[in-house]
């Protein structure tokens, strides 16, 4: 490869960062240059790195929901049976470490620094092969996961997608297996504008000759996904074949929901198709899905006096799971709960406030400290007009004051927290300051 000198604006940057803060400023500035699809780059850079993704096995999970909470339930499950695993996951909550975990370790601020100025200068070699070669943000982090899985020695990594599969930087890794969790309408501006094209962009990350899990998917999508498994001699396993439609027939997980229930049994089925040679026998799968730790997912808590649930739900698919959770929590306490909601696009709002207000009786929005965050004037006028409870914009700061804090209703209220991911991410930087700082401006993507 011909790599030349860095360019005389890199040039001009410290030799290396000796702070934290540093890092996050430049990172931040790879961030504000947008996100680039397509894996030319990553190629070029895992090449330029000795191809660190291709030393440890590899999970590869995509899906429009449940990639994260399925990544986190193949953890438990190899952590279980004694393995050293790594997890790599986005956005973060709260930390950017959160994304690069070994053995459900973040990785470091120090960590941080090192990869970063280890990377820098690879990357500034590499942006003279051609325009838009210099890394993105995302690439940056994804190489740095690959760095660390392989030097830690860790023995499987679960690798989920940033977006969509095909052209995601994740899809250097040659997996044992892939997973394709769910298909609905998400990032439609990016990944196409029907389920059928959303499904090729997804089943992109399945390899030749390795196994494809499917969920329950769209049966539109599974036509699109079985098809380009075939083309590709992959096998396909899945979920409504092996379980079908009665959800008692489901794994258990203690993670709350049907929809729980639909990933952990993509999860079971990923264990009993990876080899023998794991030890994943249906006790350690069992167990593994009883210990999941994933924050955020219909997780329940109190702060102070009130019951507090907070729950990712930013899209139309998690919009009809929060549907279901929503009734079911309204039979099990006979009162209407305070709704805290925030979103990213009109798109993603509608159907989540339309769900909403089925059921919320005060509903309080707030606008994230993220630049595609919904207004409060835009999230106002898309309240169904036969809502007759209360409307009111809130800060988060002013909802959650502090650690153990919260200012709406009564004790006997129960507050739900939903919508975008950084909505949740931001409450939970006040409630647990032990999580550190947010890191709320690397969180997108």
């Amino acid at each position: 490869m011909n790599i030349s000198n860095p360019s005389p604006a890199a040039a001009a940057l410290p030799a290396t960062f000796a702070d934290y803060t540093s890092v996050q400023d430049y990172l931040f500035g790879l961030k504000t240059k947008g996100v680039k699809f397509g894996i030319d780059r990553m190629r070029v850079l895992a090449e330029a790195l000795g191809h660190p993704e291709l030393a440890v096995s590899t999970i590869h999970i995509t899906g429009t929901n449940g990639k994260g909470s399925t990544a986190a339930m193949l953890d438990a499950i190899f952590r279980e049976a004694g393995w050293h695993r790594g997890l790599y996951t986005s956005p973060h909550l709260v930390r950017l470490g959160e994304r690069v975990q070994v053995d459900r370790r973040l990785l470091s601020e120090e960590e941080l620094i090192a990869f970063t100025n280890e990377l820098r200068p690879t990357a500034e070699k590499l942006a003279p092969l051609g325009a838009d070669m210099h890394p993105t943000f995302f690439e940056f982090m994804t190489a740095m996961a690959f760095l660390q899985f392989a030097r830690k020695g860790c023995d499987v990594s679960i690798i989920e997608v940033g977006m969509g599969g095909m052209y995601d930087a994740t899809n250097v890794v040659l997996p044992e297996l892939a997973v394709i969790t769910s298909v609905s309408l998400d990032h439609c501006e990016m990944l196409g504008d029907t389920i059928e094209k959303i499904a090729r962009t997804k089943a992109g990350i399945i390899k030749r000759g390795r196994p494809v899990v499917i969920g329950r998917l769209p049966e539109n999508a599974e036509r699109v996904v079985r098809e380009v498994a075939r083309s590709l001699d992959a096998p396909v396993i899945s979920v409504r074949e092996e379980f079908g439609d009665d959800i008692s027939r489901y794994p258990a997980t203690c993670l709350e929901g049907d929809h729980q229930r639909w990933n952990a049994a993509t999860a079971t089925l990923v264990a009993r198709t990876m080899s023998p040679r794991w030890k994943l026998d249906p006790s350690i799968v069992s167990q593994g899905l009883q210990n999941v730790t994933w924050p955020g997912r219909w997780q329940r808590g109190q702060v102070g006096e009130r019951r507090v649930v907070f729950d990712a739900s930013h899209n139309t698919e998690g919009a009809e799971v929060l549907d279901l959770a929503l009734s079911r929590l309204l039979a099990e306490t006979g009162q209407a709960p305070i709704v805290v909601v925030a979103a990213l696009g009109a798109a993603r709002a509608r159907p989540l406030l339309s769900t909403i207000c089925r059921y919320a009786k005060e509903v309080h929005l707030i606008v994230p400290k993220q630049a595609r965050a919904c207004t409060h004037e835009e999230l106002e006028a898309l309240v169904p007009s036969t809502y007759s409870g209360s409307v009111l914009r809130g800060t988060v700061e002013a909802i959650f004051p502090g650690p153990d804090l919260c200012t709406l209703g009564t004790p006997s209220d129960v507050i739900v927290v939903t919508g975008s991911i950084y909505l949740l991410g931001e409450v939970l930087s006040r409630l647990e300051p032990e999580r550190g700082k947010g890191e709320g401006r690397l969180q997108d993507f």
